[in-house]
């Protein structure tokens, strides 16, 4: 998805259309999510921009998406470019050493 969004629609309330530009990148990514995966991938995996056009756009984590289009409609910007790619994702194996360690119930003090 490689999309200019415009924040500010003539006879539509502002905080109704952020929402539904919300609300069509999640169905983006969970209609993405869905895809088989191929041999070898472990999940679908994103790489995110975000900007206010497409030059000045950057790589942000596909999270902080809708944290950023709250920022723009609060600034009062007038539209923003968001660009999803998926990719394929593959889980790096522990080290032997990085393993966690064991969970310890907490103890409390009855004192």
């Amino acid at each position: 998805m490689k999309k200019t969004f415009q924040l500010h629609v003539e006879g539509k309330h502002p905080e109704r259309l952020l929402e539904a530009i919300k609300h069509e990148i999640r169905k983006y990514v969970k209609r993405e999510r869905r895809r088989d995966l191929p041999e070898g991938v472990d999940f679908w995996d994103f790489d995110c921009k975000f900007g206010a056009t497409q030059e000045t756009a950057e790589v942000v984590h596909l999270n902080d998406i809708t944290v950023r289009m709250d920022e723009v409609a609060l600034a009062q910007g007038t539209q923003c470019y968001v660009e999803i790619l998926a990719k394929h994702g593959v889980r790096k194996p522990r080290a032997v050493g990085d393993e966690a360690a064991p969970h310890t119930p907490h103890e409390e003090d009855n004192d």
